[in-house]
């Protein structure tokens, strides 16, 4: 971090890390609580802030609910730019590889409260017209109270009526509504609602419901899985 950041964050350790940049734990030296810093580094001046980073910034600033994560502040600073969360104990990816290697489950009262508030994050985001279009383990937060969070909002946007023409590469691949991996360019809430019982299927079988390498992979499983629809 920068020496202006030092002065108000202690850096404890990297916790996460992608094309966007570096997520680390750190300490609010005027608090007291631990937070999670997003480091963005920006490539250049002339090309400025990802647009993830800025849809993200800009959806989170008009969510506030208990199951979609909090977003602190932003700071800018040199090339980079900080964004600061509340954190969180570990993602659910996390949490469930730990039961696969231990040999346990995640137990069904567990599952049922982790569906409940993920139902009721995205029900909430839906409300305020927002898709979040990349529902995954690793994109859901969970802290030791039993809470779970929606993250990663850099892919989500908003929708309006009637609905509007978006790209089809979005969601995970493992993920991926049907109609998303049919190459649809109109979809709505369903696609998070998908991933939403992809995610359940796997909380209860710690194995994912639909894996593949290509897009006609879990097109195929889901097909074999629910049948043909009618003609």
């Amino acid at each position: 971090m920068e020496k202006g950041l030092h002065d108000r964050f202690q850096k404890i350790e990297k916790i996460g890390e992608g094309t966007y940049g570096v997520v680390y734990k750190a300490k609010d030296k005027t608090t007291g609580k631990y937070i999670a810093v997003k480091k963005i580094r920006l490539e250049s001046e002339s090309e400025g802030v990802p647009s993830t980073a800025l849809r993200e910034i800009a959806l989170l600033k008009e969510l506030d609910h208990p199951n979609v994560v909090r977003l602190l502040d932003v700071l800018p600073s040199d090339q980079k730019l900080y964004l600061v969360f509340e954190y969180m104990s570990e993602d659910l990816k996390k949490h469930m590889d730990k039961a696969v290697q231990s040999k346990t489950v995640l137990g069904v009262k567990l599952v049922k409260s982790y569906l409940w508030q993920l139902l009721q994050g995205v029900a909430y985001c839906h409300s305020h017209r927002i898709l979040h279009r990349d529902l995954k383990p690793q994109n859901l937060l969970l802290d030791r109270d039993g809470s779970i969070k929606l993250a990663d909002f850099g892919l989500a946007r908003a929708f309006g009526m009637p609905l509007r023409t978006y790209t089809h590469e979005v969601v995970t691949l493992w993920y991926r509504a049907p109609e998303i991996l049919l190459g649809a360019r109109f979809y709505s809430t369903s696609v998070d609602v998908w991933s939403l019982g992809c995610i359940f299927a796997e909380m209860l079988t710690l194995k994912a419901l639909f894996p593949g390498d290509s897009e006609i992979d879990p097109a195929r499983l889901g097909l074999r899985t629910r049948g043909r629809g009618p003609e």
